[in-house]
């Protein structure tokens, strides 16, 4: 069956790219209820991309012989993919993630393309339709596959991941309805509101008590390792809870004048920028050494300094004598290096003061010792992994006591938890579901409970993993944990609930399971899959941070999964350098290539896979180490069998309007879309690669920029890495592209040709264009709005067809005193009419299109559009083409105007129609 001819799918056509993007930058800020809250890791998709790409690849595109329907027009077809693209408009929007017309609406066209497969192949009617990730991450993928209705599996070798799908995919639609059977006591605020306790607000409503249910428990064990603070009378007295305690490293000083004294390494003195709130900590000098007052006012200049220096070093507080980053790491490594308390942060009555350091809660806290702390070393990769440096080699060290004493004990109260539920009516794996959200929130709280977490100056703990490091800090937090601060024990438990009560109430099944990718199985299954990449960080050596908790609360309940000491590392596939030695590429490339054809043997025919390739992955910035991981990565997926058929940027980034901040910007990840090759896969030679890119890559780009009436384009930005899609798909169906000197074409040298034919269809050179547009444009590309001389425009213009007089009298260029320049749309005429202009080059009508957009918006855009409808296609066209050139030239700014312009094309387009069109060209559809 490898060569049948299927349905091509939507995703292998067109995508409303743009509407994706921007749903995927505003879904960042998104936080209550967003799955990423549910425990850190490091690596994700967003929620509407993985929706939309996903419906996508499994919706059959409409499209006359590009896609499987015949006998369609090409205007019925391109209407048709308008529809599916309003499903994914609505599909990728936040407030829709559990809107049931939207979901029911994608999933009604989902079925409707796998039943027309089936009749066209005589397949089982029944079959349903099944979805596999085998490196679920973080979840995303297989969490979308369930909200779209597939039977869906997914599984990873960390078992960090394991239980962070677990929590997401597999858990949550098996208790639809639940009462709940916690301490009634111990009931959230909002239980009165809840009679049915639809979908899964019974089991996030649990999660709340129990973990209040322990949460009490353990401050009444521990509450003296927390003391409240007195509070002084300009603070109205009395007793206050402190909510964190602020520390700062030390080392004995190195200078024989401080007399061995430890002095403090701090960032800044200021604690708090909030405005009408600021505070910061005076040093001042004593007798016997020094102390720390707090001020809560505004912050001079020299407190913002901190005893910091430089890099890593630091100076005296009490001699001004130099504290080298060298001595620092020989003092950590001695065990000399030691910890003093700046700061309280308290709160009474609902008002929050900072006091200077007391003398007795830092005595309790020093003195504490517990009874047990993790062992586990932590690696020592130079590249991620601070602590080590300084001395603090295993888990144990990078924590306070009290911060160690406070999760175990929280941790030995789960099988207290299990036996409760048990007793009071659960089922045993609704008691296990409930202990799982429970031992995740005691590990997400590991990413605020610690030395390495930092302080915020706007009054809030920052979590440890703000980056893929485990890095060193020199100034933390001690957040209280039975407090009401935002990083609480309840808090951070709240923050687990909060995404178990979103889940949508109509989930498919779901299995998560520790599995290396290797030996997944993939059969007949859908694969859509975010896997590791060339030089990726090691997953497996950083999230050993979450690892020693989960394994201390859930080993219990999940004995198999938590049986190692550490999380597997011999088989994760990363070329990891450390790890591997120079053998780090091939392993990586062996690997991965046994993965993807294992995927490409096995998945099922009917439909594309994707893998996303990310590039802000990797930590790297250096363009040939990100280019060469991606023609790695391309190689990897043609070498295992793959045919690339497109290739899609995802990109995130926000901003206040994303066409125009994020025009230069790298996407985060591409999207590739693959299908098996076919058998038999002939080779072909270079000349004739290069005469069926000239043949077909034109239907390709005119589909991806809009078509003529300019419908859903893709962004300038975008459009150099969606257009190698249709390029490698030439490219990839061969066994081989031939040289001339009979070797094999690299993926290299492939994409350099796609990207010239790229270059040829925009380029004005293509015919499609008038000769003074093509003067200007090449004029452009090399003088840009600069003047040059008249003797080489005189040449240039004659070449193409015109003369200098002709495009000065066209309104286009300046010229004079033996120069030529060529004139900034803001110099265009304002009253410009193209009805009563004699000579309109597509040049000057781009120009004006700008000019009009940028001084009076989209609808005047449109009204000038209407005088010139005939220009449309051409005027898009050349602004992709000078898009391109001004991001090749590097020239930011005036690349922004090009992807304003192609941004806004739609609406423009829509303006346009409203106003209908000059002349005879009323009727045209534009």
């Amino acid at each position: 069956m490898a060569n049948i001819k299927v349905p091509k799918k939507l995703i292998e056509v067109a995508l409303p790219l743009d509407d994706i993007n921007e749903a995927s930058g505003k879904e960042k800020s998104v936080r209550h209820g967003h799955p990423s809250t549910i425990h850190p890791w490091w690596a994700s998709r967003s929620l509407a991309a993985a929706r939309a790409i996903l419906f996508a690849q499994l919706v059959n595109d409409p499209g006359g012989e590009r896609g499987w329907y015949k006998g369609k027009t090409k205007a019925q077809a391109d209407a048709e993919r308008e529809r599916l693209f309003d499903i994914i408009r609505a599909l990728v929007k936040w407030e829709n993630s559990n809107n049931e017309s939207v979901i029911n609406a994608a999933r009604q066209e989902i079925e409707k393309s796998w039943r027309e497969t089936q009749q066209m192949y005589g397949l089982n009617a029944s079959t349903a339709l099944k979805f596999i990730d085998p490196f679920n991450g973080r979840g995303y993928l297989p969490l979308e596959a369930q909200r779209l209705g597939l039977e869906t599996y997914s599984s990873d070798l960390n078992p960090v991941a394991v239980i962070n799908g677990k929590a997401l995919i597999e858990i949550p639609r098996n208790f639809y309805n639940q009462i709940p059977v916690g301490p009634a006591e111990f009931s959230s605020n909002n239980t009165d509101t809840l009679l049915d306790w639809e979908g899964c607000t019974g089991l996030a409503e649990d999660i709340r008590r129990y973990a209040a249910y322990i949460g009490a428990i353990c401050e009444q064990e521990l509450s003296h390792l927390f003391p409240k603070a007195e509070l002084p009378r300009e603070f109205g007295g009395g007793k206050a809870t402190v909510l964190a305690w602020l520390w700062a490293r030390t080392v004995p000083s190195p200078s024989p004048a401080a007399n061995g004294i430890n002095v403090p390494l701090v960032s800044s003195f200021a604690i708090s920028n909030v405005t009408g709130r600021e505070a910061w900590v005076e040093p001042v000098i004593t007798e016997d050494g020094y102390e720390f007052i707090v001020h809560n006012e505004k912050i001079p200049a020299h407190a913002k300094k901190g005893t910091k220096k430089g890099r890593g070093s630091f100076s005296c507080i009490l001699t001004d004598s130099p504290i080298p980053l060298s001595y620092i790491k020989e003092m950590g490594k001695a065990g000399r290096m030691g910890s003093k308390l700046l700061a309280m942060l308290v709160e009474k009555d609902g008002a929050r003061f900072f006091l200077s350091p007391s003398p007795d809660h830092e005595k309790v806290a020093l003195e504490f010792v517990p009874g047990w702390k993790p062992s586990e070393k932590l690696s020592t990769h130079p590249q991620y992994m601070g602590p080590p440096r300084y001395g603090m080699e295993t888990f144990g060290d990078i924590y306070t006591g009290r911060q160690i004493a406070v999760m175990d004990k929280l941790s030995s109260l789960l099988p207290n938890v299990y036996d409760h539920a048990i007793n009071s009516g659960a089922s045993k794996e609704y008691a296990k579901a409930i202990c799982t959200y429970l031992g995740m929130a005691i590990s997400r709280s590991a990413d605020y409970w610690s030395t390495l977490a930092t302080w915020m100056p706007r009054g809030t703990v920052g979590h440890v993993f703000a980056t893929h490091v485990i890095p060193m800090t020199w100034d933390y937090p001690e957040a209280n944990p039975f407090s009401s601060f935002h990083c609480s024990w309840a808090t951070n438990a709240d923050w687990v609930a909060k995404v178990v009560e979103r889940t949508y109430k109509e989930m498919s099944n779901g299995i998560v399971t520790q599995c290396d990718a290797r030996a997944a199985d993939y059969k007949e299954k859908v694969v859509s899959t975010d896997p590791p990449y060339y030089d990726n960080v090691p997953y497996a050596d950083i999230s050993d941070y979450f690892y020693v908790w989960q394994r201390r609360a859930l080993k219990p309940f999940y004995p198999e999964l938590f049986g190692s000491i550490q999380t597997p590392k011999s088989d994760e596939l990363v070329a990891d350098v450390k790890r591997w030695g120079d053998s780090a590429n091939e392993y990586f490339m062996s690997g991965m290539t046994q993965v993807m054809a294992k995927i490409a043997n096995e998945s099922s025919p009917y439909f594309p896979v994707t893998i996303y390739y990310a590039f802000k992955q990797s930590e790297s910035t250096d363009v040939k180490t990100i280019s060469r991981g991606w023609e790695a990565f391309l190689d990897a997926v043609i070498s295992a069998g793959f045919q690339i058929t497109g290739t899609w940027p995802i990109r995130t980034e926000r901003g206040a309007r994303s066409r125009a901040r994020d025009s230069n910007a790298l996407a985060s990840s591409i999207v590739l879309v693959c299908r098996r090759r076919g058998d038999g896969a002939n080779t072909i030679s270079r000349r004739d690669f290069q005469r069926e890119l000239r043949e077909e890559m034109p239907d390709a780009l005119e589909t991806m920029i809009g078509g003529e009436s300019g419908q859903t384009p893709i962004a300038p930005v975008d459009l150099a890495q969606s257009a190698i899609g249709p390029g490698m798909a030439i490219f990839s169906k061969y066994e081989a592209v031939l040289n001339q000197d009979g070797s094999k074409m690299s993926v290299h040298d492939a994409l350099v040709l796609i990207n010239r034919a790229i270059t040829d269809y925009l380029s004005p050179e293509s015919g499609s264009f008038d000769a003074d547009t093509q003067f200007c444009a090449s004029w452009f590309d090399q003088y840009g709005w600069s003047a040059g001389p008249f003797g080489e425009a005189d040449t240039l213009s004659r070449a193409k067809g015109t003369s200098v007089d002709g495009v000065r009298e066209a309104g286009v260029v300046e010229s004079g005193g033996g120069k030529v320049r060529l004139l900034k749309w803001s110099e265009y005429e304002a009253d410009w009419d193209p009805t009563r202009d004699q000579r309109t080059p597509i040049w000057e009508a781009c120009h004006q299109m700008i000019r009009r957009l940028n001084k009076q918006g989209e609808s005047a855009a449109g009204e000038l559009l209407a005088k010139m409808p005939e220009k449309g296609e051409s005027i898009r066209q050349l602004a992709y083409h000078l898009y391109t050139l001004c991001e090749r030239k590097k020239w930011a700014e005036e690349a922004r105007a090009y992807n304003e312009l192609i941004g806004s094309w739609h609406a423009i387009v829509a303006a346009s129609h409203e106003v209908g069109h000059a002349g005879e060209q009323h009727g045209l559809d534009f």
